[in-house]
Order: structure tokens, then C-alpha cells, then sequence
């Protein structure tokens, strides 16, 4: 890549920063998930977490000198958390409430946005930097989007995590991103066992094609559905994770999008057309 063009990418990536705070700005962030009701805690007992790990998916100010701050913990899900006085200069909050690092956490309240407690920096997580950097928000955006407040996904919560690390260590991002994507449709219920053909009633064979219906599942591709069709190969190196064949990491990446464009019912992804302008360049 010529220096010219080097320095294009550079300016843009500086350029999607400051966009991505506009597309999480307090109006877009206070909306639902893509579900039109989420499924809140009601009690009238005050509600006490503690320990509870957790990572930062993104904060906006509140009132003079605090942040409300989405999170994603381990066993309470996506909450989010009122952090009183975390903008002032001098607050032990602010330095510990960054995105993509491991975070444990506590709240009280009893209201749908309790007050943080207390938070620790756990460590152990290089930041993230570079196009590892938007990887990151594109993954914080596809939670925010999917996940229903206050349900808990520990193995999803393990996933991320684990594509964090991927992602800071330099290892392969689309496949990383494809494992995570699945996972996230897997636990959110909008997909079950790929490998399952709904015609024959057993396990997909490798050498037939396959189309795969968001809402009916998987069957075998009729001629004219080709265009659309994965190998049966592709389903089943999915399922324990071989992305090492060119046509699985292909195929699942066509199938990947065909699902998340269903389940978002036309909503964009912005992090999404950030990461297309930079491949373009």
C-alpha cells in the first residue's frame, strides 16, 4: 500500500471514531433492543449485585457529573447502570469504565437503571487497536441490538470475551467475528442446530447443498435457490468450529449476513458500513 493510500485509511479510521460516538449518542442508545418489548426485572425489593463481571458496551453522560453506562455481565445479561460522578475529574470511576476491558462490577436499586456500586478493573486484556478496534464496537453493536435487558447468556459472555482476545492478538478477525456472530443468534433464540435437516429429520451430508430459512430452518436447496445454498460441509465445520476451509469461511460469511439482515428487520449496522468504507479504500 502506497503512502498516499495509507494515509487515507488512517484519516478514516480517525473519522469512524468520532462517527461511532454520533451513532451511539443517548437518543439511539435509550431505544429497545430490536425486540418491541424487553423483558424487565419488577420487584419491589431492592435489588443487591455484587461481584459480578462484567464489560462496559457504552456510556453516555447523565445530568452534570454522572454516566449512564450499558453493560453486558456475565449472569445478569445487559443491564443498564446509573455511575453517579463518574465525569468528575478526580473520580476513581472514570479511568475504570472503558469499553472491551474485563470489569467486576456491583449495583443496587430498584429501579429498570440501578446505581453502580462499586467497579474494579480486572485486567489481563490488551486494548484494543487498529481495525481490532471497530471489530469491537461492530460486536458492542450487534449486543445492543439483540440482547433483551436482564437475561443472562454466560457462555455468550465467555464468547466475547474470548473474541476480544482473538481480536487484540492479531489472530484471524472474520473468523472470530463469524464464531461470535453465531453464537450471539444461537443464544438469542433466532437459530438452532444448523447441522439438523428439517426434510429428512438427521444431520445435513456434506456433499448436498443447503438453504437455510430464518424461520423454518434448514433444508435441502431446490435448483433456482442456489445463489443462496451452503454445503452441507459448510454447516457441519461450523458446528465445531474448522473455519480453515476457504468455501466454509465464504459461505458462512454470505450466511452470516443473510441471518443478521432477517433478525434486524431493516435496521443498519452502522459499525458495519464503517468497516466496508475501509475495506474500499
Amino acid at each position: 500500500m502506497n503512502a498516499k493510500a495509507e494515509k487515507s485509511r488512517s484519516e478514516l479510521v480517525d473519522l469512524s471514531h468520532e462517527v461511532l460516538d454520533f451513532v451511539h449518542a443517548p437518543a439511539l442508545v435509550l431505544r429497545d433492543s430490536i425486540y418491541p418489548i424487553e423483558q424487565r426485572e419488577k420487584s419491589a425489593r431492592t435489588l443487591r449485585v455484587s461481584h459480578q463481571p462484567a464489560v462496559v458496551l457504552h456510556a453516555y453522560p447523565y445530568k452534570e457529573s454522572s454516566l449512564i453506562i450499558d453493560v453486558f455481565s456475565r449472569d445478569r445479561g445487559r443491564v443498564s447502570l446509573v455511575a453517579k460522578g463518574a465525569k468528575r475529574p478526580h473520580s476513581a470511576l472514570r479511568a475504570v469504565l472503558q469499553t472491551f476491558q474485563p470489569l467486576n462490577i456491583g449495583w443496587t436499586g430498584k429501579s429498570d437503571i440501578p446505581t453502580l456500586t462499586s467497579a474494579e478493573w480486572v485486567g489481563g486484556m490488551r486494548p484494543l487497536e487498529k481495525s481490532a478496534l471497530l471489530f469491537g464496537f461492530y460486536m458492542n453493536e450487534l449486543l445492543m441490538k439483540f440482547l433483551v435487558r436482564n437475561e443472562a447468556h454466560a457462555n455468550l459472555f465467555d464468547e466475547y470475551i474470548a473474541t476480544l482476545n482473538q481480536l487484540a492478538h492479531g489472530e484471524s478477525a472474520p473468523i472470530a467475528l463469524r464464531k461470535f456472530e453465531f453464537s450471539l443468534l444461537r443464544e438469542s433464540g433466532l437459530i438452532g442446530d444448523l447441522t439438523f435437516c428439517n426434510e429428512t429429520k438427521g444431520r445435513v451430508r456434506a456433499e448436498i447443498s443447503y438453504v437455510v430459512e430464518p424461520e423454518q430452518g434448514v433444508y435441502p436447496a431446490m435448483q433456482q435457490q442456489h445463489q443462496n445454498a451452503v454445503l452441507g460441509k459448510t454447516l457441519l465445520d461450523m458446528r465445531v468450529g474448522d473455519y480453515s476451509d476457504s468455501t466454509t469461511q465464504n459461505q458462512s460469511k454470505m450466511l452470516a449476513r443473510q441471518l443478521l439482515r432477517h433478525h434486524l428487520h431493516g435496521a443498519q449496522l452502522n459499525t458495519r458500513q464503517i468497516l466496508i468504507d475501509l475495506q474500499n479504500l
